[in-house]
């Protein structure tokens, strides 16, 4: 095996289980691997570090994947890895839930892969050239396993593009998906549009703050922002909200929510949707002179990576002064980032500086997490995307 080492004192995040290093931390190279292959990483005295797959594309030019030198990478290993990732999740499969997440990339070993279960079918994404090269041993594991009836690749050609990979989505195994494929989740149906929808087709990673919020809106009005298929929406209706408003840009969104509202057999005059620009949106209704009695504002990844977050901060603050402008006296406000590079404490901040600029005084009364699906690896803090707070205007 082509063997990688490491420069002097670039060696502790490998010993830590860290499952990154950084192309700047390599000395030299043993061999000539291709992008996607397996090596062994060593240190600069020559002792075993890892096995990973390596990338000389990418910023991240080691994947560490397993850190002990007698097992061997092969099929049994992929088998190994995916049956307990699978299983694990298991318990998260009842009646009133049939969607999660299977396999979480870095968290589960698997760095670059994804996995979304969808009812009988599976999405999968790829985003490194190590997993890409294994493609067709994982696609033939998880149809042993999992015993879809299809599973399709939903790879985003951006992340595919940082390891020099084409991008391409198709299916995969067994039969493709129809256009809508109704999942469960919380006990609230909805119709997933796999194949054209965001992301893999929904975003599970919000199921418990979902139910979580939806408990605090009973009788109350609210204002779902980057409503996507409405799952904020479904599970407040489902509490018993007074009104729904649910805006989104997505023309997509948009129809699939109406379905979804038809689907569950929601009262049409308890749910409003609008088709527009949120933070345009969220002015009108400053000029309206409209409020809410909770606003939940769950946006897209506004900061990609570090060198980003200045110019998200300004963007979630803005945002978040518009929300806080927009509730009633005592009103609640459920934000979130799902951006890895700020965390809590800085989106505490972020929030603060919203609530002067808005001139409000405000409390955080609960924190959001991603649920048990999307677990964090002790080794990957950076695994931790998901954060939200609950905000009380005093």
């Amino acid at each position: 095996m082509v063997k990688v080492t490491l420069k002097k004192g670039k060696e502790k995040a490998a010993w830590q289980r860290h499952p990154w290093i950084f192309s700047g931390a390599i000395d030299k190279i043993k061999g000539k691997p291709v992008d996607g292959d397996l090596v062994n990483v060593v240190d600069s005295k020559g002792e075993f570090l890892a096995k990973a797959f390596y990338n000389s594309h990418s910023r991240v030019a080691l994947r560490l994947i397993e850190w002990d030198e007698s097992i061997e990478i092969n099929e049994n290993w992929f088998y190994e890895k995916i049956s307990k990732a699978v299983n694990a999740r298991n318990y998260l499969i009842n009646e009133e839930t049939n969607t999660c997440r299977l396999i979480f990339s870095e968290a589960d070993f698997l760095p670059g892969l994804i996995v979304d279960r969808y009812a009988d079918y599976l999405a999968v994404q790829i985003s490194s050239s190590g997993i890409e090269q294994h493609q067709s041993t994982i696609i033939k594991i998880l149809a042993e396993i999992c015993k879809p009836q299809g599973i399709f690749d939903k790879s985003d050609a951006t992340a595919k593009s940082h390891e020099n990979l084409e991008g391409g989505q198709g299916l995969l195994w067994g039969n493709l998906p129809p256009e809508f494929i109704e999942v469960k989740e919380n006990g609230i149906k909805y119709h997933i549009n796999i194949i054209e929808g965001q992301k893999s087709g929904f975003y599970c990673d919000q199921r418990e703050n979902r139910e979580i919020l939806a408990k605090y809106t009973a009788n109350k009005t609210v204002l779902d922002c980057f409503s996507y298929s409405g799952g904020f929406t479904l599970n407040a209706l489902k509490h018993n909200a007074k009104h729904v408003t649910s805006v989104d840009s997505s023309p997509l969104a948009v129809q699939t929510l109406k379905e979804n509202l038809a689907l569950n057999q929601f009262a049409s005059d308890k749910a409003e949707t609008i088709q527009n620009d949120v933070n345009k949106q969220l002015r009108v209704f400053l000029e309206e002179k409209r409020t809410f009695d909770v606003i939940v504002l769950d946006p897209p990844k506004y900061a990609p990576s570090r060198a980003a977050m200045d110019r998200a901060a300004r963007a979630y603050k803005d945002l978040n002064r518009l929300g806080m402008l927009l509730l009633k006296s005592g009103g609640l406000l459920a934000t979130f980032s799902c951006s890895a590079a700020a965390d809590l404490e800085t989106f505490k901040q972020i929030i603060a500086w919203a609530a002067l600029d808005a001139g409000k005084e405000v409390q955080f009364i609960k924190q959001f997490h991603q649920p048990e699906d999307h677990p964090i690896r002790s080794s990957f803090p950076e695994g931790e995307y998901l954060k939200g707070l609950l905000v009380r205007i005093v």
